[in-house]
């Protein structure tokens, strides 16, 4: 055999052990797996494709994860808006109290002015005020003041000429004798005034007695005016 020849069959030699080599390599594996499935000692198994591993589901929540994260997120809402509601109510109360504050400060000092004002006015109105002797003068001049505010006729010489006849000026004269007294109504003060026309004929802002002399000159000015035209036509009882 040629030198050539004899390494062209130990090349095949070699090649034969290398696929050999391979082939009971791979057997071996393939036993190896084969014996590692358990029950299966002695049975022969077809080889089957391996499925893939499926892929791993997206990370997510369950429904009630999600209703109960959509109803926390409405107890949050509610609670803020309860919350502004709250503090928007404060706000509003604050300002009415505010207002309410500024408004009963404006009206005690309103009232205040008109309280000092008022007084003002009763001062200049007293200092206006004349201020009469506490005497038959005086109560003759205080009495045609009155009169003339309510329009009584009557003069200071007229009423002064009838108070000396009637009671020499004494404003607690009393007649208890003549026909009024027997009857049970005697004339009374300055001017001798009975009771039932006393009454009858009282101005208002005189005192209701009789025995005050501006209110009984008065009376008695209105009573002579009703019926004799005026206190000066009167010469005698009238």
């Amino acid at each position: 055999m040629s030198a050539s020849r004899i390494t062209g069959f130990s090349r095949l030699v070699s090649n034969k052990k290398k696929i050999s080599i391979a082939g009971v390599a791979a057997a071996g594996a393939a036993a190896v797996a084969f014996t590692a499935v358990p029950g299966h000692a002695q049975t022969e198994v077809e080889p089957q494709a391996v499925a893939a591993p499926a892929a791993a589901a997206p990370a997510g929540f369950s429904t009630k994860t999600t209703n109960l994260l959509q109803d926390g997120l409405a107890d949050q809402y509610s609670t803020i808006a309860l919350k502004a509601k709250a503090d928007a109510k404060t706000k509003a109360d604050a300002a009415a109290a505010i207002k309410a504050k500024a408004e009963a400060k404006a009206k005690a000092e309103a009232a205040a002015e008109k309280r000092a004002a008022a007084k003002a006015a009763a001062s200049r109105a007293a200092a206006r005020k004349p201020v009469y002797a506490n005497n038959l003068d005086g109560w003759i001049r205080e009495s045609l003041s009155i009169m003339k505010k309510h329009n009584i006729p009557g003069t200071y010489a007229g009423i002064h000429r009838n108070i000396m006849r009637e009671s020499s000026g004494n404003p607690r004269a009393i007649n208890n004798w003549d026909i009024n007294a027997i009857n049970g109504v005697p004339s009374i003060g300055l001017l001798q005034i009975i009771k039932p026309t006393f009454d009858t004929y009282h101005v208002a802002g005189t005192k209701k007695s009789q025995y005050d002399p501006v209110a009984n000159i008065v009376a008695s000015c209105n009573y002579a005016a009703h019926r004799y035209g005026s206190m000066d036509n009167v010469n005698s009882a009238y």
